[in-house]
């Protein structure tokens, strides 16, 4: 589970790198007189006891500034989202220090080999070894000492919530039945095809006439067949030396699994009625359909897994929503910029 937290803490960070970006835009617009050491110094935002400078709110842009550049946007379209991106990145800022300050006064710590071990399982679950990994982290402009103090704060922030969200999700076996059958859509029942035939193979001989021959006889079948006679009856009654009948109970398939002509030929047909004569790869065959049966796509058993995952996930991220939201309300946090 401590992966999953370490990716979500990521997921947050992404719609606000535009953001992060957009503001340092900004800063190269003003008068080079606006831009020295005591605005870099300048305080924009006190969160209990931590501060936060107009430099850690720079800092956040360097790996994606020149993503932002590249996006074209026009003059306008740039200033409104500096504006918007810029309040963002900040209120990120804020929740990340919010974290921190709770992970401190719960004495929350993260040993080098816990590091070491969390790094070693992004290596395995991407394919990396340690030369690809520092090949990657340069590519991004990141040192492998500022990887690993990610990486220990995002287990630390994971360990956080263990103690004070997810330790607090209930799931029962009711929510996943509820889930499951409120999504037809993704399990719900498939119609499927009880099909039985009769074949006879294409013969050996090139004359164009034989095949006709064979053709012509699997007309005849279908006569039979129509009259009443079951598919055992046809193929004893039928079978000579110039071409064997074979036939049966095939199974039950999908109408999607089948080969086009053969899908043609039974949509519009009910169980008990025969398909006409069809060529196909392995010969004439008729089909009839023996019975139309109905069955889950996923069973509740195997979906479970899957729902558990997404419930999970979900209720996961709106305790932390509210959390944040609650953590907040008891802090004192003033923006100065």
């Amino acid at each position: 589970m401590t992966q999953n937290i370490i990716i979500r803490f990521t997921k947050r960070q992404i719609p606000l790198l535009a953001a992060t970006a957009a503001w340092v835009i900004q800063a190269a617009w003003c008068p080079p007189s606006a831009i020295g050491a005591e605005l870099i110094d300048r305080i924009v935002a006190v969160v209990n006891n931590d501060l936060i400078s107009l430099d850690d709110l720079n800092n956040q842009v360097k790996p994606y500034l020149e993503k932002i550049n590249a996006m074209g946007y026009p003059p306008d379209k740039q200033r409104q989202m500096i504006f918007k991106v810029r309040e963002d990145v900040l209120n990120q800022i804020i929740d990340q220090k919010l974290t921190d300050q709770e992970i401190a006064r719960y004495k929350i710590t993260a040993s080098d080999k816990e590091v070491d071990n969390a790094i070693e399982r992004i290596k395995k679950a991407n394919s990396l070894t340690d030369e690809t990994l520092r090949q990657a982290l340069s590519k991004e402009g990141i040192t492998l000492e500022e990887y690993r103090k990610k990486t220990k704060e995002n287990i630390l922030r994971s360990s956080l919530v263990n103690r004070e969200i997810k330790s607090k999700v209930v799931l029962t076996k009711e929510d996943i039945k509820a889930y499951y059958d409120s999504h037809p859509d993704l399990y719900g029942f498939e119609e499927k095809y009880r099909l039985a035939n009769v074949m006879i193979k294409y013969p050996d001989s090139p004359d164009p006439s034989s095949r006709m021959q064979t053709q012509q006889k699997m007309v005849g079948i279908l006569q039979e067949l129509r009259t009443g006679k079951s598919i055992d009856e046809v193929i004893q009654t039928f079978s000579d030396n110039t071409a064997k009948v074979q036939g049966g109970e095939l199974g039950t398939f999908s109408l999607s699994s089948l080969d086009p002509k053969i899908r043609e030929a039974l949509k519009d047909l009910k169980p008990g009625q025969y398909s006409g004569v069809i060529e196909t790869d392995y010969g004439y065959q008729i089909f009839r359909i023996l019975d139309l049966v109905k069955t889950a796509s996923k069973s509740l058993e195997d979906a479970t897994p899957e729902i558990e995952n997404k419930l999970y996930k979900d209720i996961l991220d709106q305790k932390f929503s509210k959390w944040l939201e609650e953590l907040r309300s008891r802090s004192i946090i003033k923006i100065t910029q």
